[in-house]
């Protein structure tokens, strides 16, 4: 009966990484024992030594190993397994009595599973000697003088096909190559000519679970005789030690799961033989030996075939690594270039941007995106910027390693499948926990060709009240046409960014490191100039004081004797020394000005001008002015300062004021995240050409008979308004009067307010 995979009750994954190794079931060719060291005492026997050895399992249980081999034999076991390798005894040519007088000779092979047991596996010897080590050299020989005369590596993996074939003579071998997703495709493939060709084919991860892959790598040679031959069980089923089932990863006997063996039915496959090919503890691919009836290898050819596998993936893995060569040198010749141009730059982001080669060479890119901050830098055809802050953001929530690669990035991030054209593939580096560095390739449609539907890989089946998994019957040529993905990306290429990645690091830290350095020498710099301020200030007073008072004395003593241009000239030297002392007393004023100094505290603005009024009280009286304001708010200020800016403003708006009394007006607005104020007056107003000009220090719209004044005033608004982390700005036309802005940004606390947090201080007035 077949069920519905979407079942609730069914749970696909556990079936098909059900434990494999742990079945207790043995393939009938051979007999297996579970050894208990040191008297090699039999703990379990495989269910079949009446029709191989002629004796009956219940007779060997519980008995040692001595009682089936002579003592000769058992010396020479017991020597070998204190040795410490178990390969050197591996295989050995045992003698076992049978009825009467009869022997029977097997192929031995011992190993230790995972629990501790020792594990001795029996099978028939075909021959009485082992291949002769030259016959086997040649054959070595034979085969890699045939690789070696092409360079081309899809020829290359078919001469392995054909060498293997004519090793082992099996009807169909396929070098069997694994995806980067976990599904594989044959490469090369040599068969008899009736038969169906699958070069070229793809299948699904289906085919070879986790499970079994792993059993790949445990074991990289694999042989099936008889795939219609039924399982033989282990007796006891449970270890009567571990009262477990026995491992049998290492097993050489054990049966292949149900659900293979049915494929290989499906198939028509009567046998098969499976050689490893392993590089960097990962299973790369395999070479798979099929035949239409039972097979049966000997042992010492299958070990033939295990290191002919082993030398000729030996050349498969210096070929890739030799194709690779030439653009792993162009991709590291690119990547130094990339680093002198980084250092090079004052900006390491222009470094990757503005030269050639630039950031998209260094892994055949056709998008690139630098996000540093709160700015993206784009290079070729790449995401709108605003779609790169939500990608960056599910990179940061979702992603942990050092690098993040996929050919197919909508499938993982769906919103992705809006900008498919520029970037179904992605490539990302984390710089640090908001920074990265992007790769993006565009979608690429292509037909691949599977082995039979990959979307219907196997079902699942009640059999006898018991859930299992089938594989699927047809292995007939399924074509599908493959959308959302980009070209895969190549590991030189990975590796590439990730060498790049440690650069950037770097050059970021160094950055840092100078800056921080930086830093610390402007904060030492301003504050000796701060005391230089303070203390030239403070000397030059006395003399100035002294210079007054003489020229002041000499007016008074001599005041007879001098003509009307010594008087003029007397009052020019008091008037200088008056602006000079003024200009000491504004000089001191902003050096005092400091982020440091200032201490934020909850400040009612209408206070702070109420004091700014009063120290204005004379120049109000005097002129008629007009000063109003809007209802103003408690901000986080330096109450003094702010004292100070309103005192500064209304004084300008004064000074510069029109035939007419001053009006003045303060006002207050609230924005998202900050408050904004204004001081609008009707005064002479400003020529917008000047706007920004009137904020430096020193720096003079009129003469000083015009107005008098020393041009610090406005200088010293704008330092207290970006110690406070705001902004200020004139708007004003001559003859219309001005309206001076500034913004003081929103306290901690009132953010927290504002957002429904629970607040003990009320911010507003």
């Amino acid at each position: 009966m077949r069920i519905d995979l979407e079942s609730p009750n069914i749970n696909v994954t556990s079936l098909k990484e059900a434990p494999i190794h742990l079945s207790g079931q043995i393939q009938p060719h051979g007999v297996l024992l579970v050894l208990e060291e040191p008297g090699l005492k039999i703990l379990q026997v495989s269910n079949n030594t009446w029709s191989i050895l002629g004796i009956n399992a219940e007779d060997i249980l519980q008995k040692k190993l001595e009682d089936l081999l002579d003592s000769f034999q058992i010396e020479r076991i017991q020597a070998g397994l204190s040795s410490g390798n178990l390969e050197f005894i591996n295989p050995t040519k045992i003698w076992i009595r049978k009825k009467g007088d009869d022997y029977a000779v097997f192929d031995a092979v011992f190993h230790r599973n995972t629990e501790g047991f020792l594990i001795l596996e029996l099978e028939p010897a075909i021959t009485q000697e082992n291949i002769p080590f030259l016959s086997f050299y040649h054959l070595a020989k034979a085969s890699i003088n045939q690789l070696q005369k092409t360079a081309n590596l899809r020829d290359f993996c078919q001469i392995i096909v054909q060498e293997v074939r004519k090793v082992t003579d099996f009807d169909r071998v396929m070098l069997y190559k694994f995806d980067d997703d976990g599904h594989g495709s044959v490469i090369a493939e040599e068969k008899l000519d009736s038969l169906e060709p699958y070069l070229g084919l793809h299948y699904p991860e289906s085919d070879i679970p986790k499970p079994a892959r792993k059993l790949f790598i445990s074991n990289s040679i694999r042989v099936i005789p008889n795939a219609q031959a039924q399982a033989i069980q282990m007796i006891p089923a449970l270890n009567p030690v571990s009262d477990r089932p026995v491992d049998l990863t290492n097993s050489i006997l054990r049966s292949a799961a149900n659900c293979h063996l049915e494929y290989l039915h499906n198939m028509g496959v009567g046998a098969s033989l499976t050689i490893s090919l392993i590089k960097d503890n990962k299973l790369w691919g395999l070479i798979a030996c099929h035949h239409l009836s039972a097979k049966y290898v000997s042992y010492e050819l299958r070990k033939a075939c295990e290191f002919l596998g082993r030398v000729i993936f030996a050349e498969i893995s210096a070929r890739e690594e030799t194709e690779d060569y030439d653009y792993r040198m162009n991709l590291t010749h690119i990547q130094s270039l990339l680093v002198e141009y980084m250092s090079q730059e004052d900006n390491f982001v222009d470094g990757l941007v503005k030269h050639q080669p630039n950031l998209l060479d260094l892994t055949s890119a056709q998008g690139a995106a630098v996000c540093f901050g709160d700015h993206c830098t784009l290079i070729g055809e790449t995401p709108k910027a605003e779609d790169l802050v939500f990608l960056v953001q599910w990179l940061k929530n979702n992603v942990e390693e050092e690098v993040f690669y996929t050919d197919s990035l909508p499938q993982v991030y769906p919103d992705a499948e809006r900008y498919k054209n520029v970037a179904s593939g992605l490539l990302a580096i984390p710089i640090s926990q908001r920074n990265y560095v992007l790769w993006f390739r565009p979608e690429v449609i292509q037909t691949v060709n599977w082995g039979g539907d990959p979307n219907q890989p196997f079902q699942v089946n009640k059999l006898d009240g018991n859930v299992r998994l089938c594989p699927r019957k047809s292995f007939e040529l399924w074509k599908e046409t493959v959308r959302l993905t980009s070209l895969p990306w190549r590991y030189v290429e990975i590796k590439a960014a990730l060498e790049l990645r440690k650069a950037i690091v770097n050059i970021v830290l160094r950055q840092a490191d100078e800056l921080a350095q930086l830093a610390h020498d402007l904060e030492r710099s301003n504050a000796e100039l701060k005391k230089f301020a303070y203390v030239a200030s403070h000397d030059l007073q006395e003399p100035l004081n002294q210079v007054a008072n003489y020229v002041q004395l000499l007016e008074m003593r001599y005041q007879d004797e001098l003509d009307a241009d010594a008087n003029e000239f007397i009052t020019f030297a008091v008037e200088g020394v008056s602006l000079m002392q003024t200009l000491i007393d504004d000089v001191l004023a902003y050096s005092k000005v400091d982020t440091q100094a200032i201490a934020f505290q909850l400040t009612e603005v209408e206070k702070a001008l109420d004091k700014a009024l009063g120290n204005l009280r004379q120049r109000i009286a005097e002129t008629g002015a007009t000063i109003t304001h809007d209802p103003l708010p408690t901000v986080m200020a330096g109450s003094t300062q702010l004292m100070q800016l309103f005192q500064n403003l209304i004084a300008n708006a004064i000074k510069f004021r029109s035939e007419e009394a001053p009006q003045i007006h303060i006002g207050a607005e609230r924005l998202e995240d900050e408050w904004l104020f204004s001081v609008r007056d009707n005064g002479i107003g400003i020529d917008p050409q000047f706007s920004d000009r009137i904020f430096v220090i020193f720096q003079r719209l009129h003469t000083r008979d015009e107005y008098h004044g020393t041009g610090m005033g406005l200088a010293i608004c704008k330092k207290i308004i970006e110690c406070h982390r705001g902004r200020i700005w004139v708007e004003s036309q001559l003859g219309e009067g001005a309206t001076f802005y500034f913004t003081i940004p929103v306290g901690g606390r009132e953010r927290e307010r504002r957002n429904g947090r629970k607040t003990q201080n009320n911010l507003f007035s």
